[in-house]
């Protein structure tokens, strides 16, 4: 988009820093709309430290804080009491409480004639995610303009997909959650690329590549694990999960493989698009050949970024494991081998989407315009 600044867009930017700042205010004022009760730190104050060493050498100091609190909602709003909190410097499972800060109360017994207490149970961040919400939207809009709308507008609906989908697994666990989040799959990758690309050409074959690659890559994997007895896969690193592990891990590879392939196929499909402009009597072997040259330039970023993000989701637990005494390979198995697993069956997806997006795009358009 040739972004100027005309006057359309400076009342666009107006309202947007506008909308910022009465959304800021309004988050840090709606307690009224929570059930549970919050109150604000006017005062927090360290009363006492302590060193603490366990077995494995670990050193940590355990800090107990004093906090003054006043009541932002309930009945009880406006009462001030104090509570403490105790935290470790580490924080890895504790937090820090700072003047100023909102937070959420459990266990509040403000009752006549009783001992008045309350536990600190977490910060209220609402509003921080808010404003980060704000930011991403008004950044995609000023910067993509109508197609940065409608690509924030499919990651709201996919959410509300993806929560009713969960809803509706939980409530019949009897059900395949494979079969409900397959399902669930398709629609995040038809409603997106309608929304994004629109009803032609380009949605077509890119949601074609997308299909067929995904299907292929998990369907290759799962034979895989049953040739293989699933011998090196451990399920049970799949923490607090109450129902059959083995469907949600294949549902959570398949959603994942789905979003590599998809972003894959649409550069190799953007760009084959653009050579048809130029050249409009393109044809089919040459569209071909260059979708092979894109997918094979941006294959290796792109695995490289889906290994980047499994190494930070699994490496602060990881370091916790090695810290605590255990091994390099109990460590790995217990946090890595699940998402290694599902990173390469995202790899086998993304080698796979590339002939089968060339060839899908080439076939529609590697030939003449009447």
């Amino acid at each position: 988009m040739n972004f100027q600044w005309t006057a359309k867009y400076k009342k666009l930017l107006a309202v947007f820093l506008l909308s910022g700042v009465l959304l800021w205010l309004f988050m840090g004022h709606n307690q009224r709309l929570y059930q549970t009760p919050i109150a604000q730190v006017e005062q927090a104050k360290t009363i006492q430290v302590n060193q603490t060493k366990d077995q494995f050498e670990n050193r940590d100091q355990e800090v107990t804080q004093r906090l003054r609190l006043k009541l932002l909602n309930t009945k009880h709003r406006g009462k001030k009491l104090t509570v403490q909190n105790q935290y470790y410097r580490s924080m890895g499972l504790t937090q820090r409480y700072r003047t100023g800060n909102q937070v959420f109360l459990s266990q509040l017994n403000l009752k006549p004639g009783h001992h008045v207490k309350a536990t600190v149970s977490g910060l209220k961040r609402d509003r921080t995610l808010i404003m980060l919400l704000w930011l991403v939207t008004g950044l995609l809009v000023f910067t993509l303009g109508k197609a940065g709308g409608l690509a924030m507008l499919s990651v709201v609906i996919n959410s509300i997909l993806l929560i009713t989908a969960i809803e509706v697994n939980l409530k019949f666990q009897s059900w395949n959650a494979f079969a409900i989040f397959a399902g669930l799959a398709l629609v995040f990758a038809m409603l997106s690329l309608v929304l994004v690309l629109g009803l032609n050409k380009k949605m077509i074959a890119t949601l074609a590549s997308t299909i067929l690659g995904t299907s292929v890559a998990v369907l290759l994997s799962y034979l895989i694990l049953q040739i293989t007895n699933e011998r090196g896969v451990y399920y049970e690193s799949m923490q607090y999960v109450t129902q059959v592990p083995r469907p949600l891990f294949l549902a959570e590879t398949l959603i994942g493989s789905l979003g590599a392939v998809m972003d894959e196929s649409s550069d190799i499909v953007a760009t084959l698009f653009e050579l048809k402009t130029l050249d409009p009597a393109v044809s089919f072997s040459q569209l071909f050949s260059s979708g092979r040259k894109v997918g094979r330039s941006i294959m290796g970023p792109l695995v490289n970024v889906l290994f980047l993000i499994f190494m930070a989701d699994t490496f602060t637990s990881a370091l916790m494991y090695l810290k605590n005494g255990n091994s390099i390979f109990y460590t790995f198995n217990m946090n890595m081998s699940l998402g290694m697993v599902q990173s390469l069956v995202s790899g086998i997806g993304i080698v796979l989407a590339v002939p089968l997006v060339s060839f899908f795009a080439a076939s529609l358009l590697g030939r003449r315009q009447k």
